[in-house]
C-alpha cells in the first residue's frame, strides 16, 4: 500500500457514518442526517458523510457531511429575506441545532433543465415517450441538458427510508388534501423565488444551478419556514458554466459539481434499481469529495477548512455536544 493509498484510507476510516449518542432523547437516523428532537422544541441535525443514492445508502465520502452542513447555512442565510429557516446555531462544522417544525409531506423539486437520471427526473420520462410530465407539456424533438423554455416546479411525495418519492401535480397535491391551496401557493412563490436567488448567485461564480428540491415545515405559530437543506450538492445539480454549451452541442454531459457524478458512475455499471450496486473505489470517492469541496469554495468564495486529521470527527462533535447541550452530557461538560 503506497503512502498516498494510506491517506486515502485515513481518511476514509474517519468518515463519520454513525451520529448516534446515547445521551441524547428521540434518536432518529435519516440516510445522510441523524437528529434528535429536544423536549425545548429544539432538534438537533448531525450530517454524516453516509453517501445515499437512488434511495440506498452506499458509502461514505470525507469531509461530506461539513460541507452539506456548512454550504446549506451559506444558502439559509442568503435566502433569508425571501423565506425564514429553521437554523438556530451550528456548534460543529457537521452540527446544526434548528427548530423543530412540522414538516409539510411535498418536495417542492424546481428545474430549470431537461435531465436527470432518477425514477422521479424529467429526463428518463421524456425519454420513455412520456410529454405531460408533472402537469407540464412538453414537445418532442428536445435533447438531454437542454434548457427549459421556464423554470418549473415538479413536486414530489415525500416517501419512508426505503421507499420511493412519487411524481405529483400541484393540483393533485390539493385534491388530496397534502395542502391547502394557500400553502400551495405560498410554496411555489417561495420556491421559486429561492431558486431564482440561487441562479444568480451561482451564476456571478461560474455555474448553472440546474434543479434543485425544497422542504418546508410549519413553526408554532403556522408559519412556512424553509427546513432540511438549501442549494447542497446533495440536493441540487450544478454545472459548469464556462463549458455547458460545448458539451452539450457534443451530445456529452455538462461537467458538474454534485451528486450526478456518481449516479452516472452507478448507472455507467448496473441498473440501480434492479442490481445490486457495486462498491465504490477509494479514489473515486476521493474525486467525489474534490467536487464538494470545490462546489463549495466556488459558492461561498471562502476557501474550505479541513478538520484536524488526527481528531476523530465523533470525538470533536462529542466534545461541541456537550458544550452547547451540558444538561445532557453533566459529565463532560464539568471537565
Amino acid at each position: 500500500m503506497t503512502a498516498d493509498t494510506t491517506d486515502i484510507q485515513k481518511l476514509i476510516d474517519n468518515c463519520l457514518t454513525d451520529a448516534a449518542f446515547p445521551e441524547l432523547p428521540n434518536f432518529q437516523r435519516g440516510k445522510v442526517r441523524d437528529s434528535y428532537d429536544l423536549p425545548d422544541g429544539r432538534r438537533i441535525l448531525i450530517i454524516t458523510d453516509r453517501q445515499s443514492a437512488f434511495d440506498k445508502v452506499l458509502a461514505a465520502v470525507p469531509f461530506k457531511g461539513q460541507v452539506l452542513n456548512q454550504i446549506a447555512r451559506f444558502w439559509f442565510d442568503a435566502t433569508a429575506d425571501i423565506c425564514p429557516n429553521h437554523v438556530i446555531e451550528e456548534p460543529d462544522p457537521n452540527v446544526a441545532i434548528v427548530k423543530h417544525l412540522k414538516m409539510l409531506p411535498v418536495e417542492m423539486v424546481v428545474r430549470s433543465y431537461l435531465t436527470g437520471s432518477t425514477e422521479t427526473s424529467i429526463w428518463p420520462m421524456y425519454q420513455r415517450g412520456e410529454r405531460v410530465l408533472y402537469g407540464h407539456t412538453f414537445p418532442d424533438g428536445m435533447v438531454k441538458n437542454q434548457k427549459l423554455p421556464q423554470t418549473i416546479l415538479t413536486p414530489t411525495t415525500k416517501a419512508e427510508q426505503g421507499e420511493h418519492d412519487a411524481p405529483i401535480t400541484a393540483e393533485e397535491i390539493v385534491a388530496q388534501g397534502l395542502l391547502t391551496q394557500a400553502q400551495w401557493d405560498e410554496l411555489a412563490e417561495k420556491s421559486l423565488a429561492i431558486f431564482k436567488r440561487g441562479q444568480e448567485i451561482a451564476a456571478a461564480n461560474g455555474l448553472i444551478l440546474v434543479d434543485t428540491k425544497y422542504e418546508f415545515g410549519l413553526d408554532e405559530n403556522g408559519r412556512i419556514v424553509l427546513a432540511d437543506e438549501v442549494h447542497t450538492p446533495d440536493s441540487s445539480r450544478y454545472w459548469i458554466a464556462d463549458t455547458y454549451e460545448a458539451r452539450l452541442a457534443a451530445g456529452e454531459n455538462p461537467d458538474s459539481l454534485d451528486k450526478e457524478f456518481l449516479r452516472l458512475w452507478i448507472t455507467a455499471r448496473c441498473d440501480p434499481y434492479k442490481d445490486p450496486i457495486p462498491e465504490i473505489p477509494a479514489d473515486t470517492l476521493m474525486e467525489f469529495s474534490g467536487k464538494y469541496i470545490a462546489l463549495y469554495e466556488r459558492v461561498t468564495g471562502k476557501a474550505f477548512e479541513k478538520p484536524a486529521a488526527d481528531v476523530p470527527v465523533r470525538d470533536r462533535i462529542h466534545a461541541a455536544l456537550a458544550r452547547v447541550l451540558p444538561d445532557y452530557f453533566p459529565n463532560q461538560a464539568a471537565e
